[in-house]
């Protein structure tokens, strides 16, 4: 994706376009990292690059789940893994968090498609201490734009966690992810070299 959505012909693949945007600045965020960078927090903030692929990755099963209208588990007895949902653990690889999250895009992508209306009601689950009251229904649109903001605001945290690795900011990360050629403005990113 070389740094803007194509445009689109239509709202849907606008939307999807740019939720796809924003899941591969989460990847570029992680580009070169190895296990044990993505599981640092190195700033004030507990946010490691791996958690934050985790959470968004989990955050969009979810609320693809709530569009299918599959029945979360009782907010109370999610507490933990939602969580643990901002780690990566010992046992896992970044690898395996970017795959993941690929399956869970792929899977989105597919259950769009075969919605008709944007328009469809996504029931609000009341036990969620940070949804409406006064609410009873999302729309598919709505649940699109709230998973583009989502992913956006968590690829910024990952830009910043990312800075604080190693200096590697966004585009020349993008670039040295894409193969894209050296510039006198921007020079892909390259181990060990300062952005």
């Amino acid at each position: 994706m070389a740094g803007k959505v194509s445009p689109t012909p239509d709202e849907r693949g606008g939307l999807l376009g740019f939720l796809a945007q924003q899941r591969q600045a989460m990847k570029v965020a992680a580009y070169g990292l190895t296990d044990d960078q993505a599981r640092a927090a190195p700033s004030a903030s507990a946010l490691s690059v791996g958690g934050l692929l985790k959470h968004v990755s989990s955050t969009e099963s979810g609320w693809i789940d709530l569009v299918l209208k599959i029945e979360p588990k009782p907010f109370a007895e999610s507490v933990a893994a939602y969580q643990e949902n901002y780690r990566l653990g010992p046992d896992e690889t970044l690898d395996s968090a970017i795959a993941a999250y690929d399956r869970v895009a792929a899977r989105t992508e597919e259950v769009i498609a075969g919605i008709a209306d944007l328009n469809q009601e996504v029931p609000i689950p009341k036990d969620v201490p940070w949804y409406p009251d006064d609410a009873s229904v999302w729309s598919v649109r709505w649940v699109l734009l709230h998973l583009i903001e989502e992913t956006a605001r968590h690829a910024g945290h990952a830009d910043i966690v990312r800075e604080s690795l190693d200096g590697a900011t966004a585009m020349p990360l993008q670039a040295a992810a894409e193969g894209w050629p050296e510039t006198n403005w921007l020079k892909p990113w390259k181990p060990g070299v300062m952005s």
